[in-house]
């Protein structure tokens, strides 16, 4: 997958067409649209990290995704969080989320785990 995106001070206003993901955490969409399961997924790959940046950040930041490129014959939705947590990483000094993947030859699938969070979109306490 191939995610291009850049940052940005938060400015005073909510950046237009932007979803807060946490605090002073914002998420910009691609102008050209998503498939609202890679936009949840991406937005997931923010929300994991977003504590984090609200530290490192304090004063906020708006982060803006360009593009979201990706094969279709491997297409799995939830590598979107993937690559923004990676690109995230690649362009803070932060802890890990602990975000991961791993083939499970034997069922032919994959598995994916997200640190401490058991059930990703659930309200329930971790």
């Amino acid at each position: 997958m191939d995610l291009r995106a850049e940052t940005a001070p938060l400015e005073d206003v909510v950046p237009p067409h932007s979803m807060q993901i946490h605090k002073k955490v914002w998420l910009g969409l691609p102008a050209s649209g998503l498939h609202w399961k890679d936009a949840a997924w991406l937005a997931f790959g923010v929300a994991i990290n977003a504590p984090a940046l609200s530290e490192l950040l304090p004063a906020g930041v708006f982060i803006r995704t360009a593009s979201l490129d990706y094969p279709l014959s491997d297409y799995q939705s939830e590598v979107a969080a993937l690559a923004m947590d990676g690109w995230l990483h690649e362009q803070f000094d932060m802890e890990s989320s602990g975000a991961a993947v791993t083939y499970e030859a034997s069922q032919r699938n994959f598995a994916f785990t997200w640190g401490d969070i058991a059930h990703p979109f659930s309200d329930a306490p971790h």
